[in-house]
């Protein structure tokens, strides 16, 4: 895609969307952190679901270390690998409470040095909540970014640094948000759903999905 392309890509989603957010439930930063940590290899709904007597029960670090990693197992153990979120979870907590006075670190590369944060979950963390110009690559936005052609690249980081080159400054602050859920309802991993996307005509996608065939009445 070209800079004419591109913009006219974002002005189309966000005039879809206006104001997009993530889809996990959180009240603070800090449960923020939490829950991208345990969305890993999840879907945003199970953790929701996970997390939600989770998080009227504990709200601060010093809450969670007090659960214990086997009162926070009982809360998430329907989300998968739930056994080594848990530890991690309960290890960042504690380096939180220690070293940061219970607040998450305004920092990406801080945050990705917390047990379970890797770079894209410090990117999710400095976008929803502190409004940082960041790119969380998932694997929505990597196949978003390679089908489209809007941001080509071999690996999440070579997606992400396309993405920082390419997407004009009034779209930045939501850019993967849009991308997120383009990836999760419309443009999907085994069909995507081009006869309802209103960016088709821009997208490099050749085999395009026709409409499913709809069977009259007798």
């Amino acid at each position: 895609m070209n800079k004419a392309q591109i913009f006219d890509f974002f002005s189309r989603l966000a005039e879809a969307n206006p104001a997009p957010r993530t889809e996990l439930d959180y009240g603070n930063d800090y449960q923020l952190l939490v829950a991208v940590v345990l969305s890993a290899q999840a879907t945003d709904a199970g953790v929701n679901k996970a997390t939600r007597r989770l998080f009227e029960e504990v709200k601060t670090p010093a809450q969670m270390v007090a659960l214990g990693e086997d009162g926070l197992k009982q809360h998430i153990k329907t989300i998968g690998l739930f056994n080594a979120k848990a530890k991690n979870v309960i290890a960042l907590s504690e380096i939180l409470e220690r070293d940061f006075g219970g607040e998450v670190p305004q920092d990406r590369d801080v945050l990705t040095t917390l047990p379970g944060v890797g770079r894209k979950t410090a990117n999710v963390v400095m976008n929803t909540a502190f409004g940082q110009e960041t790119f969380a690559v998932d694997t929505h936005i990597f196949r978003v970014g390679n089908r489209t052609g809007l941001a080509p690249g071999k690996t999440p980081l070579a997606v992400e640094l396309k993405l920082e080159k390419r997407v004009p400054g009034p779209f930045r602050r939501d850019a993967h948000h849009w991308l997120i859920l383009h990836g999760r309802y419309v443009c999907k991993a085994r069909k995507p759903e081009c006869w309802r996307c209103i960016v088709a005509d821009l997208c490099r996608y050749k085999p395009k999905t026709p409409p499913p065939v709809t069977k009259s009445a007798p």
